[in-house]
């Protein structure tokens, strides 16, 4: 396998860009409060932001002595329990002794009056993010890719595998009934952000409250498993160095994490409407399909079920609702972000291809 030169690699290291307009951030208070966190801190940041994410707002501080990342809510309206950055920055300190690839904490402030919501800091793991596309510069061949694939899902099953007791993870856990607890609440919170130009899902929901398993098992779950939620090695892309974005991770049903993330997974045979929706290179030539990697997953945890519909509809479901809470934001005016104006068009395809995958239950 090639490995990338040093002078490659810097080009291809994800950056962030100019912070969006009303979106700005106090950097003098953010410095000042870093300092009582114990940094020495000789100047101001170089700042950046990053357009990856659809819900929380990420920046990159880039001080002389110390590279950071700061993540902070979205103004406006939030559903109830989401983008709790104390939360957020609990999980990953639990998890950083167990779990090398989450980047080390520096500190939470809760105090709303610094910068208008709480945040959180931590270190930037410095890598490869693959978005949609992978660099420029960085090119994959199939047996790379396919190696890629690979250790995506070996990272999931590692993360799965965690002893929750021993981490004081378990700490997180509401006990049995996760799935059903799930279905319940995305079904609530589609309800609260419902406009009306999308579907109401009625088939959909009624089939899945149907066919709602028992939890095979408990665990820790990251629940937004994507390859744009990895850092890739500058040297190495298809070494899997970081994991971002636990602001969904929980205690719950490893299949429930597995079919989440299936549903992200554009392969190269999917109809136009689906790739329209691609934000991985997850349809580069040599990667796995959807079906090869659930029977990997399988095959390698010893999980069965045959009921591996439920699982993938209601991934499809859960980004549905995720999709609208993100557009109902843009609807009502309380972000500016063009790239929201059409989510509306993805929940109500989102729609068409649950029931696509139930129809072919017979």
């Amino acid at each position: 396998m090639t490995e990338l030169s040093k002078s490659v690699s810097d080009s291809v290291l994800d950056k962030g860009s100019t912070v969006r307009k009303g979106e700005e951030l106090n950097t003098d208070v953010v410095t000042g409060w870093l300092r009582t966190q114990g940094l020495t801190l000789s100047d101001e940041p170089e700042l950046t932001q990053y357009s990856g994410g659809a819900s929380n707002w990420t920046y990159r501080l880039k001080y002389p002595e110390a590279d950071l990342i700061l993540r902070r809510p979205p103004k406006g309206t939030k559903a109830k329990g989401a983008h709790d950055m104390g939360r957020e920055f609990r999980i990953q300190s639990l998890l950083r002794p167990v779990y090398p690839y989450v980047p080390n904490m520096v500190g939470h402030c809760a105090d709303e009056s610094l910068i208008g919501s709480e945040f959180y800091v931590m270190h930037r793991i410095e890598g490869i993010i693959p978005r949609k596309h992978m660099p420029r510069g960085v090119q994959l061949n199939r047996e790379q890719a396919r190696q890629l694939s690979i250790n995506f899902l070996d990272r999931l099953i590692e993360l799965h595998q965690i002893d929750i007791h021993a981490s004081g993870l378990d700490s997180l856990s509401k006990g049995g009934g996760y799935t059903r607890r799930q279905l319940d609440g995305w079904n609530q919170r589609y309800d609260k952000a419902r406009t009306w130009n999308v579907s109401s899902f009625n088939k959909v929901r009624r089939w899945l409250d149907l066919n709602c398993p028992e939890d095979v098992k408990l665990c820790m779950i990251h629940n937004d498993w994507r390859l744009d939620n990895v850092v890739l090695s500058p040297t190495n892309p298809t070494e899997i160095i970081g994991t971002l974005d636990w602001e969904l991770a929980t205690v719950g049903d490893p299949l429930m994490d597995l079919g989440s993330g299936i549903t992200y997974w554009v392969q190269g045979d999917d109809n136009f409407l689906m790739k329209m929706l691609q934000r991985q290179p997850s349809n580069l030539p040599g990667m796995m399909t959807r079906q090869e990697m659930v029977d990997y997953y399988m095959q390698k945890t010893g999980i069965h079920t045959n009921n591996w519909t439920f699982y993938e509809v209601f991934g499809l479901f859960r980004i549905a609702v995720i999709a609208q809470q993100i557009y109902y934001r843009y609807y009502h005016k309380q972000t500016r972000n063009p790239a929201f104006k059409n989510f509306w068009i993805m929940v109500n395809y989102f729609d068409w291809r649950c029931k696509s995958l139930i129809k072919k239950l017979g």
